[in-house]
């Protein structure tokens, strides 16, 4: 019986995660890959409301087949740009407006995790800016792919900062469960995490589903927007995302 669970929930999903990404462009030349504009953002001079969103796709090389990676985009009302926050591998980690706002991530077509526009964003923004420069993992070397802190560790920091979000990233966003304050116990947006240092994690919340992370692989299931979450699939079912 548990050769069975284990070949269902997470030898098979790995093993057609890894065929998707065979047979895709990801497995292609990552250097010379898409970084332009995926259009998802009304051009930033032409929106006059604040904004806020967050973006995940789906990671560089063959990392791509386990994992995504995520960043943060806001602008205040009446700005003329939007300013987009990533945690990466190289130079200093909390890295602003390396890339286009709403750009592929190397070839990939983000999906949105969390979007806000207006008042409901301007009331957010303030509550970001802190959150970032409350982060403590900000120094050169910080950086660590697994268990974390990577870039979903940085915007799971956000999201759990500012409950307000009421968001969740993907259950492929290994390093959300890195605990990024030092803590085997922590509150998300809607429930709690309690973790053995990213490695063992179970997440339950109204938000968040109830999830089992071993080693970052993700089996849960989401109960308020139907799915399951397997590893390296992701979401089966509908999107975690509610358009406002």
């Amino acid at each position: 019986m548990f050769l069975i669970l284990f070949v269902a929930l997470i030898a098979a999903p790995i093993a057609v995660s890894a065929t998707l990404y065979a047979f895709s462009e990801r497995a292609e030349n990552w250097q010379i890959a898409d970084r332009s504009s995926a259009g998802l953002l009304a051009p930033a001079s032409a929106k006059a409301d604040a904004a806020v969103r967050i973006f995940a796709a789906r990671t560089v090389r063959w990392r791509g087949i386990f994992a995504v990676h995520s960043w943060i985009v806001f602008k205040d009302k009446g700005e003329s740009v939007y300013t987009r926050y990533d945690y990466t591998a190289w130079g200093e980690p909390i890295r602003v407006n390396g890339f286009a706002a709403d750009g592929r991530w190397f070839g990939e077509i983000p999906e949105t995790v969390f979007a806000a526009d207006g008042p409901e964003a301007e009331k957010l923004i303030p509550k970001i800016r802190s959150a970032i420069a409350a982060y403590e993992y900000r120094n050169y070397g910080d950086y660590r792919a697994w268990p974390g802190p990577n870039s979903n560790t940085f915007i799971a920091a956000i999201l759990n900062a500012v409950p307000q979000m009421r968001a969740t990233l993907p259950p492929t966003a290994i390093g959300k469960d890195f605990p990024y304050n030092g803590s085997w116990l922590s509150a998300t947006s809607s429930g709690f995490r309690a973790t053995l240092g990213g490695y063992l994690t179970l997440t339950v919340g109204w938000i968040e589903g109830i999830e089992l992370s071993l080693f970052g692989g993700v089996i849960g299931l989401d109960v308020r927007r139907p799915a399951i979450k397997l590893p390296a699939l992701g979401r089966i079912g509908m999107s975690a995302f509610t358009p406002s």
